[in-house]
């Protein structure tokens, strides 16, 4: 095996559901000044690259694309055990579809070297599951899609093991590397905690902020000129609402807990 295998993360940050401006002219999400948080998929997806980084000792480098206000972000995730990260943000990318995205993305992995690539299998903001698919595409590696578990002991020189969620089963795979693995939100990793004395840490040496000084994209291959797909049409997703129960610590309120439980099949 190589003396150290180079782990490639992309992280999203996604906006706060309840706190986030659109852009209906344009169909676009605003996120400059939005609140963000980690796009849970992805937080599984660097979650299993830090547990492979554990077991082999690996180097995990974490990709974002998005404005300048995600350096804090990405600052957190080094304090949580990845040990570099990229920034990609440029005025030019803004609006950039999956396509566009993909393509931005590939370059940066490609400059910065790589051997697995991990993402999640899709964002909160955008739900189309594209990025890790059209990645691999362009870099010209396999992907697999719904990991639900690393096998940190089945990694050899050229292949590695994973779970995967398929037809309503859970299926071990083996796959030659390079490849782009899709973590599922519903698998069972979860990002460390900050060690109490990393919580100050200044980390900000370890973040690289990429532009397309660097990228080279021509304006008609990134943002909207170069996206391939037009939103026609956007609405607020609704949901119903909850109902709110307020039991009591004695044994109607045991009893209560325990027939809607019933109801719905849990017991």
């Amino acid at each position: 095996m190589k003396e150290s295998l180079k782990l490639v993360c992309l992280v999203k940050m996604v906006p706060d559901m309840e706190h986030f401006t659109y852009d209906y002219e344009k169909n676009i999400l605003v996120r400059e000044h939005a609140k963000s948080v980690l796009n849970p998929a992805d937080a599984c997806a660097l979650a299993a690259a830090l547990k492979l980084k554990k077991s082999c000792g690996a180097e995990v480098a974490v990709i974002s694309m998005g404005p300048g206000s995600v350096s804090k972000y990405l600052e957190d995730l080094i304090r949580r055990g990845a040990d570099e990260a990229v920034l990609i943000t440029d005025s030019m990318y803004r609006g950039s579809d999956t396509y566009a995205t993909a393509r931005i993305l590939a370059r940066t992995i490609e400059r910065c070297g790589y051997d697995i690539i991990f993402a999640g299998t899709h964002s909160m903001d955008g739900d189309t599951a594209h990025i890790p698919c059209q990645t691999a595409e362009l870099l010209g590696v396999n992907v697999m899609s719904n990991v639900r578990k690393v096998r940190e002991d089945k990694l050899s020189d050229t292949h590695i093991q994973v779970e995967v969620a398929a037809d309503g089963q859970n299926v071990e795979l083996e796959m030659r590397w390079p490849a782009v693995l899709a973590v599922s939100s519903e698998s069972k990793y979860k990002l460390p905690f900050v060690r109490y004395e990393d919580l100050n840490k200044d980390v900000s040496d370890h973040i690289t902020v990429i532009t397309n000084s660097e990228l080279e994209f021509r304006e008609d291959e990134a943002g909207l000129s170069g996206s391939k797909t037009k939103v026609i049409k956007t609405y607020p997703k609704k949901y119903a609402a909850r109902q709110k129960v307020i039991v009591g610590n004695d044994d109607d309120g045991i009893e209560y807990v325990y027939q809607f439980l019933k109801e719905k099949g849990y017991v």
